[in-house]
């Protein structure tokens, strides 16, 4: 096989091995890892939709992570995806409403984040030992709600690791909050800021292009790394699950060899729907990718015009983990519509910096042809929610309810009769409030973890093990800080002086 290396999307890195771009998060020049190449799938989708979860991930992963030897990488697969899992599907398909909903909340702590942070701490402890990394690796991120609680889960505990969370303090829904500030673990911290996403995800950009305190940290024995979707070790295990879907249908008879879906991702930092991407490219029979997002449209505006602009005002909706304004993972999608040129690409994110705005040429443009862009407003995802739950018996939390409205909207318009798989990011159970109020206004007076028995009793579906845990659960973290304290408060974790 052969070895495929990664680059930086800004020019200044190449030919990193992929343990390697796992092991830094973020390339040296700012920019973000991407494969040199994407690879071709060495199985069939026949073949490939009579495999496993573990099987599938491992197939997908080999391909894109070359220097795991077959060894390293099914004992990371067999860790990651295993009982902590709800079911052994580990990503079943449901079919409601004429679409098949894609259940990537079965983990641990019942978002789509755990799909790829259950395998990351196993990835880069694995990397470490292969680079003969010394130092003790300090995982520093920052969340819209779920990445926290699923990165906090996956590296409590783990040897060699710490972990440092900030998220926005008034940004996350009270359950989101309440899995963060419970969280066990030593070598784990849950900081709020004042501030939204955007603030947090800057702060640890900037920490991350430090070099003066990367310099301090080394000197105390330690170094950062990213739990971000920013980080290829999140990006990869992600591609598996289109694929694993794409085989589940094909399995399930719903479509036959080689028939082409489309694909609707509720979108926020837009690593999700690039893993879908990379999936089609690496020859998935994907059609059209739809790009769905809440009232901060920043993404359909970008589709629509070419023009990526920030500068707005910040909206709190019900779908949390999609109110960002600077969708980091664009930048791979931009490198790759610029011909792979690292020079255009920094050009841009620096205007992007500087100005909260860049403009994409027309050629450029010409390649986005895949994607589609949608939003849903407040009003239309409540909506969504008590439609598809009076019309199918079928509960979805926010997040799906904007993928689910974009996709009915784009059907009606284009006449486009695909079959399509959404990507149901989120258990209802984590956003009860918003859900129960979109199903009948008179729940709106309830507490959120008063709603949980409610819901339960609506859906049939369990009470997940996640909730239950925090009902009574001890908070143990209370920090909070403005944004220019967030170096102060990780050397203080850290016992830097």
């Amino acid at each position: 096989m052969a070895e495929l290396l990664y680059k930086s999307t800004r020019g200044g890195e190449s030919g990193v091995l992929a343990s390697q771009a796992i092991l830094k998060g973020l390339a040296d020049d700012g920019g973000l890892f991407v494969p040199e190449r994407i690879p071709a799938l060495s199985m069939t989708m026949e073949e490939i939709s009579g495999l496993s979860y573990q099987e599938t991930a491992y197939v997908v992963m080999k391909e894109f992570l070359t220097d795991f030897t077959e060894e390293e990488l099914r004992s990371c697969v067999s860790h990651a995806y295993d009982s902590k899992f709800d079911t052994g599907l580990i990503a079943p398909v449901r079919e409601a409403g004429g679409a098949y909903y894609l259940e990537l909340f079965h983990g641990p702590t019942i978002a789509f984040k755990d799909m790829a942070l259950s395998i990351l701490p196993h990835l880069m402890v694995t990397a470490a030992k292969k680079n003969r990394v010394s130092n003790e690796i300090v995982i520093l991120t920052a969340t819209s709600g779920d990445t926290g609680k699923a990165a906090l889960a996956g590296f409590a505990g783990v040897p060699g690791t710490r972990i440092i969370v900030f998220y926005p303090k008034d940004g996350v829904s009270p359950i989101q909050k309440r899995q963060m500030v419970t969280q066990q673990g030593e070598n784990t911290l849950v900081v709020g800021i004042h501030g939204n996403f955007d603030d947090a995800q800057s702060g640890v950009k900037a920490m991350f292009g430090d070099r003066k305190l990367a310099e301090e940290l080394a000197r105390s024995g330690f170094q950062f790394s990213s739990a971000n979707s920013i980080n290829i070790g999140r990006l990869v295990p992600q591609i598996v699950y289109y694929v694993y879907a794409y085989g589940q249908l094909l399995k399930n008879g719903a479509i036959t060899a080689g028939e082409e879906i489309n694909v609707t991702v509720p979108t926020g930092n837009f690593g999700n729907i690039l893993a879908a991407y990379y999936a089609k490219l690496a020859g998935v029979p994907i059609g059209k990718l739809l790009c769905a997002s809440n009232e901060n449209k920043v993404l359909f505006d970008f589709f629509r015009t070419g023009i990526y602009d920030r500068n707005r005002e910040f909206i709190l909706t019900s779908s949390p983990s999609m109110d960002i304004l600077v969708s980091s993972n664009l930048e791979r999608l931009i490198y790759r519509i610029a011909g792979d040129d690292g020079a255009r690409d920094a050009s841009l994110m620096k205007s992007l910096t500087e100005t909260g705005v860049y403009e994409i040429s027309g050629e450029m443009r010409e390649k986005l042809e895949d994607f589609y862009g949608g939003y849903a407003t407040e009003e239309e995802t409540a909506g969504e929610i008590r439609a598809l739950y009076e019309r199918a018996g079928y509960i979805v939390d926010p997040h799906t309810a904007v993928a689910s409205f974009v996709y009915r909207k784009y059907r009606e318009a284009s006449g486009d009769g695909r079959k399509t798989v959404i990507a149901s990011t989120a258990s209802p159970y984590k956003f009860t409030k918003s859900v129960m109020k979109a199903i009948d206004p008179k729940y709106d007076g309830m507490e959120d973890l008063a709603l949980v028995d409610v819901l339960a009793g609506l859906s049939g579906v369990p009470v997940p093990g996640a909730i239950e845990e925090i009902r009574h659960a001890p908070v143990l973290h209370r920090t909070v800080c403005e944004t220019g304290e967030m170096e102060k408060v990780v050397k203080e974790f850290l016992r830097i002086s």
